[in-house]
């Protein structure tokens, strides 16, 4: 699995824009590991070693996928340019999108366990409509593999175990919506994110992603997780704004 450039570093645009295949893991986890995709970037770019970021062993990373989703990824190959970009997603300027093939179910947070009530009645959307979702997070499940939504309706053992004190909002459109097959496609953007934020926001809002091994109830296609990072957007320099948009990843 190799990485795909979208967009090289130059020198008044320097940051590297690749796109990261399913099952390849953003980052390593040590000085070892080399089967990732910010590794491979580093292979190709090795300006990008000059970055000092948030971990020695993640230069100038300035978000993650998940290992199982396909996507854009942005890394900084300077360090003005990584501190900036920082800087935007601290103010809620570095724009990310996602599109995700979903079921239409309910029930499916009370059958996974751990949430809070549902704040969305998806029996109630329809096509074309927008809606945001938003809570804190708190590690779930064996393993801590899993992350669960915290609101103020939460019991006081999971508002005991957040991760961080920060509220998440994730905006979903939904751009189709097929009651009588019980599946949907939606659009989600996100500004600063947190993990598994999106999927666990679908699942919550009874918009459990096709493919899902965690935040599905339903198994019965956990063949290839339908959920991709499909466009990001942020300004460099200030006033300039760039995006990428690729929405043919998983299809």
């Amino acid at each position: 699995m190799n990485i795909e450039t979208i967009h090289s570093p130059t020198a008044d645009k320097p940051f590297l824009v690749i796109y990261k295949p399913k099952n390849l893991a953003s980052a390593p986890l040590t000085q070892a590991d080399f089967d990732n995709a910010l590794s491979q970037a580093v292979q190709l770019f090795p300006e990008l070693r000059n970055v000092h970021g948030k971990k020695e062993i993640e230069y100038g990373l300035l978000h993650r996928l998940d290992t199982a989703t396909d996507g854009l990824m942005v890394i900084a190959a300077t360090q003005e340019c990584y501190d900036f970009l920082c800087e935007e997603q601290r103010e809620g300027r570095f724009i990310k999108y996602y599109q995700a093939e979903c079921n239409i179910s309910p029930d499916n947070s009370k059958l996974l366990g751990g949430f809070p009530p549902a704040e969305v009645l998806i029996e109630e959307a329809s096509e074309n409509t927008s809606f945001t979702v938003s809570s804190y997070f708190r590690p779930f499940g064996e393993g801590r593999k899993e992350v669960r939504p915290v609101t103020e309706k939460s019991g006081k053992a999971a508002l005991s175990k957040l991760g961080k004190q920060k509220l998440y909002t994730t905006k979903i459109t939904i751009n189709r919506l097929d009651k009588k097959a019980g599946t949907a496609t939606a659009e989600c953007r996100i500004t600063e994110g947190y993990r598994h934020q999106v999927r666990c926001h679908l699942a919550w809002a009874g918009l459990p992603v096709i493919g899902d091994l965690l935040y599905n109830s339903d198994k019965k296609n956990a063949e290839k997780l339908l959920f991709s990072a499909t466009k990001i957007s942020f300004e460099y320099p200030r006033g300039d704004l760039n995006s990428y948009d690729r929405k043919d990843t998983w299809t």
